[in-house]
Protein backbone atom coordinates (compact mmCIF):
# COMPACT_ATOMS: atom_id res chain seq x y z
CA UNK A 1 0.00 0.00 0.00
CA UNK A 2 2.91 2.35 -0.57
CA UNK A 3 2.59 5.71 -2.31
CA UNK A 4 -0.93 6.28 -1.03
CA UNK A 5 -2.21 9.38 0.70
CA UNK A 6 -3.23 8.79 4.32
CA UNK A 7 -6.86 9.66 5.01
CA UNK A 8 -7.47 8.29 8.47
CA UNK A 9 -9.98 5.45 8.67
CA UNK A 10 -7.88 3.37 11.05
CA UNK A 11 -11.04 2.52 12.95
CA UNK A 12 -11.54 -0.33 10.46
CA UNK A 13 -8.60 -2.05 12.13
CA UNK A 14 -10.78 -2.31 15.24
CA UNK A 15 -13.87 -3.39 13.28
CA UNK A 16 -12.04 -5.87 11.05
CA UNK A 17 -10.85 -5.13 7.51
CA UNK A 18 -12.70 -8.13 6.06
CA UNK A 19 -16.04 -6.96 7.51
CA UNK A 20 -16.80 -10.19 9.36
CA UNK A 21 -17.45 -8.45 12.68
CA UNK A 22 -19.28 -5.26 11.75
CA UNK A 23 -21.05 -5.29 15.12
CA UNK A 24 -17.77 -4.02 16.59
CA UNK A 25 -18.62 -0.63 15.10
CA UNK A 26 -20.88 -0.11 18.12
CA UNK A 27 -17.82 -0.11 20.38
CA UNK A 28 -15.73 2.45 18.52
CA UNK A 29 -16.06 6.12 17.56
CA UNK A 30 -14.72 6.91 14.09
CA UNK A 31 -13.96 10.59 14.60
CA UNK A 32 -10.79 10.35 12.50
CA UNK A 33 -12.82 10.63 9.28
CA UNK A 34 -15.51 13.17 8.42
CA UNK A 35 -18.44 10.91 7.64
CA UNK A 36 -21.85 12.35 8.45
CA UNK A 37 -23.09 11.77 12.00
CA UNK A 38 -26.67 11.44 10.69
CA UNK A 39 -28.16 8.74 8.45
CA UNK A 40 -29.11 9.35 4.82
CA UNK A 41 -32.60 10.59 4.06
CA UNK A 42 -35.40 8.06 4.47
CA UNK A 43 -35.93 8.45 0.73
CA UNK A 44 -32.45 7.04 0.19
CA UNK A 45 -32.97 4.15 2.61
CA UNK A 46 -36.31 3.25 1.04
CA UNK A 47 -34.97 3.42 -2.50
CA UNK A 48 -32.17 0.99 -1.65
CA UNK A 49 -34.03 -1.39 0.65
CA UNK A 50 -37.07 -1.91 -1.56
CA UNK A 51 -35.08 -3.24 -4.51
CA UNK A 52 -31.70 -4.20 -3.01
CA UNK A 53 -31.34 -7.67 -4.64
CA UNK A 54 -32.16 -6.20 -8.05
CA UNK A 55 -29.85 -3.22 -7.52
CA UNK A 56 -26.97 -5.52 -6.63
CA UNK A 57 -27.28 -7.78 -9.66
CA UNK A 58 -28.12 -5.15 -12.29
CA UNK A 59 -25.73 -3.11 -14.41
CA UNK A 60 -26.10 0.65 -13.92
CA UNK A 61 -26.85 3.12 -16.72
CA UNK A 62 -23.66 3.32 -18.77
CA UNK A 63 -23.18 7.08 -18.55
CA UNK A 64 -25.05 7.88 -15.31
CA UNK A 65 -27.69 9.73 -17.35
CA UNK A 66 -30.35 9.76 -14.64
CA UNK A 67 -27.89 10.95 -12.00
CA UNK A 68 -26.73 13.72 -14.34
CA UNK A 69 -30.29 14.92 -14.92
CA UNK A 70 -31.09 14.85 -11.20
CA UNK A 71 -28.00 16.90 -10.37
CA UNK A 72 -28.72 19.37 -13.18
CA UNK A 73 -32.30 19.91 -11.94
CA UNK A 74 -31.27 20.30 -8.31
CA UNK A 75 -28.47 22.74 -9.11
CA UNK A 76 -30.21 24.49 -12.03
CA UNK A 77 -27.29 23.95 -14.39
CA UNK A 78 -27.15 22.37 -17.89
CA UNK A 79 -26.74 18.55 -17.88
CA UNK A 80 -23.78 18.83 -20.24
CA UNK A 81 -21.94 20.69 -17.47
CA UNK A 82 -22.12 17.70 -15.08
CA UNK A 83 -19.78 14.69 -14.90
CA UNK A 84 -20.50 12.07 -12.19
CA UNK A 85 -17.71 10.07 -10.58
CA UNK A 86 -17.24 7.33 -8.00
CA UNK A 87 -16.25 9.74 -5.24
CA UNK A 88 -14.20 12.93 -5.45
CA UNK A 89 -10.85 11.10 -5.47
CA UNK A 90 -11.89 9.35 -8.67
CA UNK A 91 -12.56 12.74 -10.28
CA UNK A 92 -9.33 14.21 -8.91
CA UNK A 93 -7.18 11.45 -10.40
CA UNK A 94 -9.04 11.55 -13.71
CA UNK A 95 -8.86 15.29 -14.31
CA UNK A 96 -5.53 16.28 -12.81
CA UNK A 97 -3.55 13.51 -14.48
CA UNK A 98 -5.13 14.48 -17.80
CA UNK A 99 -4.52 18.22 -17.50
CA UNK A 100 -1.12 18.33 -15.82
CA UNK A 101 2.42 17.09 -16.36
CA UNK A 102 5.77 17.56 -14.57
CA UNK A 103 6.24 21.02 -16.11
CA UNK A 104 2.85 22.29 -14.89
CA UNK A 105 2.80 24.98 -12.19
CA UNK A 106 0.12 24.57 -9.53
CA UNK A 107 -0.87 26.58 -6.46
CA UNK A 108 -2.43 24.95 -3.39
CA UNK A 109 -3.18 26.04 0.16
CA UNK A 110 -1.27 24.72 3.16
CA UNK A 111 -2.87 23.15 5.12
CA UNK A 112 -5.44 21.57 2.80
CA UNK A 113 -6.96 18.18 1.99
CA UNK A 114 -3.92 15.97 1.53
CA UNK A 115 -5.02 14.12 -1.62
CA UNK A 116 -4.14 17.15 -3.74
CA UNK A 117 -0.52 17.49 -2.63
CA UNK A 118 -0.15 13.74 -2.96
CA UNK A 119 -1.26 13.47 -6.57
CA UNK A 120 0.52 16.68 -7.62
CA UNK A 121 3.86 15.90 -6.00
CA UNK A 122 3.99 12.11 -5.75
CA UNK A 123 2.04 11.00 -8.83
CA UNK A 124 2.31 13.74 -11.48
CA UNK A 125 5.43 15.45 -10.05
CA UNK A 126 4.25 18.99 -10.82
CA UNK A 127 5.92 22.17 -9.71
CA UNK A 128 3.82 23.04 -6.68
CA UNK A 129 3.69 26.30 -4.75
CA UNK A 130 2.02 26.43 -1.36
CA UNK A 131 0.23 29.45 0.01
CA UNK A 132 0.86 28.85 3.70
CA UNK A 133 -2.06 29.86 5.89
CA UNK A 134 -1.37 31.54 9.22
CA UNK A 135 -2.45 30.22 12.58
CA UNK A 136 -2.42 33.82 13.82
CA UNK A 137 -5.56 34.68 11.86
CA UNK A 138 -7.26 31.30 12.30
CA UNK A 139 -6.02 30.00 8.93
CA UNK A 140 -8.36 32.28 7.00
CA UNK A 141 -7.32 32.83 3.38
CA UNK A 142 -5.86 36.32 2.93
CA UNK A 143 -7.54 37.27 -0.34
CA UNK A 144 -5.11 40.09 -1.10
CA UNK A 145 -2.20 37.71 -0.70
CA UNK A 146 -3.99 35.13 -2.85
CA UNK A 147 -4.32 37.67 -5.65
CA UNK A 148 -0.59 38.37 -5.42
CA UNK A 149 0.09 34.66 -5.92
CA UNK A 150 -2.26 34.59 -8.90
CA UNK A 151 -0.08 37.11 -10.75
CA UNK A 152 2.33 34.23 -11.35
CA UNK A 153 -0.10 32.78 -13.89
CA UNK A 154 -0.35 29.20 -12.64
CA UNK A 155 -1.66 26.43 -14.84
CA UNK A 156 -3.98 25.35 -12.05
CA UNK A 157 -5.07 26.74 -8.69
CA UNK A 158 -6.71 24.32 -6.25
CA UNK A 159 -8.83 25.56 -3.35
CA UNK A 160 -10.93 23.56 -0.89
CA UNK A 161 -13.80 25.78 0.22
CA UNK A 162 -14.70 25.46 3.06
CA UNK A 163 -11.19 24.26 3.72
CA UNK A 164 -10.29 20.98 5.38
CA UNK A 165 -8.83 20.82 8.04
CA UNK A 166 -9.28 24.49 8.98
CA UNK A 167 -13.03 24.80 8.45
CA UNK A 168 -12.61 28.31 7.00
CA UNK A 169 -14.82 29.50 4.15
CA UNK A 170 -14.31 32.15 1.45
CA UNK A 171 -17.69 33.76 0.63
CA UNK A 172 -18.91 33.00 -2.88
CA UNK A 173 -19.02 36.61 -4.06
CA UNK A 174 -15.45 37.31 -2.95
CA UNK A 175 -14.01 34.16 -4.50
CA UNK A 176 -15.93 34.75 -7.70
CA UNK A 177 -14.47 38.24 -8.00
CA UNK A 178 -10.93 36.97 -7.49
CA UNK A 179 -11.34 34.29 -10.16
CA UNK A 180 -12.77 36.85 -12.57
CA UNK A 181 -9.65 39.02 -12.18
CA UNK A 182 -7.16 36.15 -12.50
CA UNK A 183 -5.20 35.48 -15.71
CA UNK A 184 -7.41 33.82 -18.32
CA UNK A 185 -4.84 31.03 -18.74
CA UNK A 186 -5.16 29.96 -15.10
CA UNK A 187 -7.65 27.18 -14.43
CA UNK A 188 -9.33 26.90 -11.03
CA UNK A 189 -10.38 23.71 -9.26
CA UNK A 190 -12.69 24.45 -6.32
CA UNK A 191 -13.44 21.51 -4.03
CA UNK A 192 -16.84 22.16 -2.43
CA UNK A 193 -17.18 18.97 -0.41
CA UNK A 194 -18.42 20.93 2.63
CA UNK A 195 -20.11 23.88 0.90
CA UNK A 196 -23.62 23.03 2.11
CA UNK A 197 -22.46 23.76 5.65
CA UNK A 198 -21.72 27.33 4.48
CA UNK A 199 -25.36 27.94 3.58
CA UNK A 200 -27.61 28.12 0.53
CA UNK A 201 -26.28 30.02 -2.45
CA UNK A 202 -22.58 29.68 -1.56
CA UNK A 203 -21.67 27.20 -4.31
CA UNK A 204 -19.93 28.46 -7.45
CA UNK A 205 -21.60 25.87 -9.69
CA UNK A 206 -23.57 28.42 -11.76
CA UNK A 207 -20.43 30.50 -12.19
CA UNK A 208 -18.40 27.46 -13.24
CA UNK A 209 -20.94 26.32 -15.80
CA UNK A 210 -20.84 29.75 -17.46
CA UNK A 211 -17.05 30.23 -17.52
CA UNK A 212 -14.19 28.46 -19.26
CA UNK A 213 -11.57 28.30 -16.52
CA UNK A 214 -13.25 26.88 -13.41
CA UNK A 215 -14.35 23.40 -12.37
CA UNK A 216 -16.22 22.58 -9.16
CA UNK A 217 -15.62 19.22 -7.48
CA UNK A 218 -18.64 18.13 -5.41
CA UNK A 219 -18.46 15.06 -3.22
CA UNK A 220 -21.84 13.78 -2.05
CA UNK A 221 -20.22 11.78 0.76
CA UNK A 222 -20.19 14.10 3.72
CA UNK A 223 -23.23 16.36 3.50
CA UNK A 224 -25.54 13.66 2.06
CA UNK A 225 -24.29 10.85 4.34
CA UNK A 226 -23.22 8.73 1.37
CA UNK A 227 -19.52 8.10 2.07
CA UNK A 228 -19.89 4.35 1.61
CA UNK A 229 -21.68 4.74 -1.71
CA UNK A 230 -18.91 6.79 -3.40
CA UNK A 231 -20.89 9.39 -5.34
CA UNK A 232 -19.56 12.73 -6.56
CA UNK A 233 -19.53 14.94 -9.63
CA UNK A 234 -17.72 17.71 -11.43
CA UNK A 235 -19.44 20.88 -12.62
CA UNK A 236 -17.84 23.14 -15.19
CA UNK A 237 -17.97 24.49 -18.72
CA UNK A 238 -19.23 22.10 -21.37
CA UNK A 239 -15.88 22.03 -23.17
CA UNK A 240 -13.90 20.84 -20.15
CA UNK A 241 -16.58 18.44 -18.94
CA UNK A 242 -16.98 16.79 -22.35
CA UNK A 243 -13.21 16.46 -22.60
CA UNK A 244 -13.20 14.51 -19.34
CA UNK A 245 -16.35 12.58 -20.19
CA UNK A 246 -14.54 11.08 -23.16
CA UNK A 247 -11.97 9.64 -20.74
CA UNK A 248 -14.50 8.28 -18.25
CA UNK A 249 -15.10 4.51 -18.41
CA UNK A 250 -18.64 3.13 -18.73
CA UNK A 251 -20.47 2.26 -15.50
CA UNK A 252 -18.19 4.60 -13.57
CA UNK A 253 -20.66 4.94 -10.69
CA UNK A 254 -22.40 1.89 -9.19
CA UNK A 255 -26.15 1.51 -9.50
CA UNK A 256 -26.49 1.67 -5.71
CA UNK A 257 -24.64 4.99 -5.63
CA UNK A 258 -26.61 6.44 -8.54
CA UNK A 259 -29.96 5.54 -6.96
CA UNK A 260 -28.84 6.87 -3.57
CA UNK A 261 -27.62 10.15 -5.06
CA UNK A 262 -30.83 10.76 -6.99
CA UNK A 263 -32.96 10.02 -3.93
CA UNK A 264 -30.84 12.29 -1.72
CA UNK A 265 -31.21 15.21 -4.10
CA UNK A 266 -34.99 14.87 -3.81
CA UNK A 267 -34.98 15.62 -0.08
CA UNK A 268 -33.21 18.98 0.39
CA UNK A 269 -35.29 19.93 3.42
CA UNK A 270 -34.08 16.91 5.38
CA UNK A 271 -30.44 17.66 4.71
CA UNK A 272 -30.82 21.37 5.42
CA UNK A 273 -32.12 20.48 8.90
CA UNK A 274 -29.22 18.12 9.48
CA UNK A 275 -26.69 20.74 8.40
CA UNK A 276 -28.18 23.23 10.83
CA UNK A 277 -28.08 20.64 13.60
CA UNK A 278 -24.41 20.06 12.78
CA UNK A 279 -23.66 23.74 13.45
CA UNK A 280 -25.37 23.50 16.83
CA UNK A 281 -23.60 20.28 17.75
CA UNK A 282 -20.21 21.69 16.72
CA UNK A 283 -20.64 24.87 18.73
CA UNK A 284 -21.75 22.94 21.82
CA UNK A 285 -18.91 20.44 21.44
CA UNK A 286 -16.29 23.18 21.05
CA UNK A 287 -17.63 24.97 24.14
CA UNK A 288 -17.58 21.85 26.31
CA UNK A 289 -14.18 20.78 24.98
CA UNK A 290 -12.72 24.15 25.94
CA UNK A 291 -13.89 23.57 29.51
CA UNK A 292 -11.88 20.37 29.97
CA UNK A 293 -8.67 21.03 28.00
CA UNK A 294 -6.37 24.01 27.54
CA UNK A 295 -6.25 23.57 23.76
CA UNK A 296 -6.68 26.20 21.07
CA UNK A 297 -9.94 25.18 19.36
CA UNK A 298 -10.85 26.42 15.87
CA UNK A 299 -14.43 25.26 15.17
CA UNK A 300 -14.78 26.56 11.58
CA UNK A 301 -18.11 26.03 9.83
CA UNK A 302 -18.03 22.37 8.74
CA UNK A 303 -18.53 19.07 10.58
CA UNK A 304 -15.26 19.05 12.53
CA UNK A 305 -13.04 21.08 14.83
CA UNK A 306 -9.31 21.75 14.50
CA UNK A 307 -7.38 21.73 17.76
CA UNK A 308 -3.88 22.87 18.66
CA UNK A 309 -2.45 21.13 21.72
CA UNK A 310 0.06 22.91 24.01
CA UNK A 311 3.63 22.47 22.82
CA UNK A 312 4.70 21.46 26.34
CA UNK A 313 2.22 18.61 26.72
CA UNK A 314 1.23 15.46 24.85
CA UNK A 315 1.57 15.73 21.10
CA UNK A 316 -1.23 14.72 18.75
CA UNK A 317 0.23 11.26 18.05
CA UNK A 318 0.28 10.46 21.77
CA UNK A 319 -3.31 11.65 22.28
CA UNK A 320 -4.46 9.64 19.26
CA UNK A 321 -2.74 6.50 20.56
CA UNK A 322 -4.20 6.82 24.05
CA UNK A 323 -7.70 7.53 22.73
CA UNK A 324 -7.50 4.56 20.38
CA UNK A 325 -7.00 2.29 23.38
CA UNK A 326 -10.46 3.41 24.52
CA UNK A 327 -12.08 2.94 21.11
CA UNK A 328 -11.92 6.59 20.05
CA UNK A 329 -10.20 7.35 16.76
CA UNK A 330 -9.02 10.92 16.10
CA UNK A 331 -6.94 12.44 13.29
CA UNK A 332 -3.35 13.51 13.88
CA UNK A 333 -2.79 16.32 11.36
CA UNK A 334 1.00 16.29 11.39
CA UNK A 335 1.21 15.11 7.78
CA UNK A 336 -1.72 17.18 6.47
CA UNK A 337 0.34 20.15 5.38
CA UNK A 338 3.69 21.58 6.40
CA UNK A 339 2.40 24.28 8.73
CA UNK A 340 0.39 22.34 11.33
CA UNK A 341 3.12 20.55 13.26
CA UNK A 342 3.01 17.65 15.70
CA UNK A 343 0.45 19.15 18.09
CA UNK A 344 -2.55 19.50 15.76
CA UNK A 345 -5.62 17.33 15.99
CA UNK A 346 -8.94 17.13 14.10
CA UNK A 347 -12.13 15.78 15.64
CA UNK A 348 -15.23 14.95 13.62
CA UNK A 349 -18.57 16.11 15.01
CA UNK A 350 -21.03 13.37 15.94
CA UNK A 351 -24.46 13.27 17.57
CA UNK A 352 -24.75 14.70 21.08
CA UNK A 353 -24.51 11.31 22.83
CA UNK A 354 -21.37 10.37 20.94
CA UNK A 355 -19.86 13.83 21.41
CA UNK A 356 -20.27 13.36 25.16
CA UNK A 357 -18.44 10.04 24.91
CA UNK A 358 -15.62 11.74 23.02
CA UNK A 359 -15.38 14.39 25.73
CA UNK A 360 -15.32 11.72 28.41
CA UNK A 361 -12.44 9.87 26.76
CA UNK A 362 -10.47 13.09 26.25
CA UNK A 363 -11.05 14.10 29.86
CA UNK A 364 -9.65 10.80 31.07
CA UNK A 365 -6.69 10.84 28.69
CA UNK A 366 -5.67 14.44 29.38
CA UNK A 367 -6.28 14.38 33.12
CA UNK A 368 -4.49 11.03 33.52
CA UNK A 369 -1.44 12.56 31.83
CA UNK A 370 -1.60 15.60 34.13
CA UNK A 371 -1.94 13.34 37.17
CA UNK A 372 0.99 11.12 36.10
CA UNK A 373 3.17 14.14 35.46
CA UNK A 374 2.33 15.54 38.91
CA UNK A 375 3.27 12.24 40.59
CA UNK A 376 6.56 12.12 38.68
CA UNK A 377 7.40 15.70 39.70
CA UNK A 378 6.57 14.92 43.34
CA UNK A 379 9.08 12.10 43.29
Amino acid sequence: MKNMCYHGGQFFEAIGPEFNALERRNNIINADVLDAWYPPSLRVIAALQEDLPWLLRTSPPTGCEGMINAIARAREIPPECVLPSAGSSDAIFLALRHWLNPSSRVLILDPMYGEYAHILEQVIHCRVDRMVLSRKNGYRVDLGRLEMFLRRAYDLVILVNPNNPTGCHIPRSELQNIISRAPATTRFWIDETYIEFAGAGESLEHFAAANENIVICKSMSKVYALSGARAAYLCGPKTLIEELRALTPPWAVSLLAQVAAVAALQDPEYYARRHQQTHQLREQFAKELSEIVDWEILPGIANFVLCHLPETGLNAAAVVERCRAEGLFLRDLGAMGRSLGAHSLRIAIKDSKTNNKILGVLRRVIHFNDFSRGVAMAR
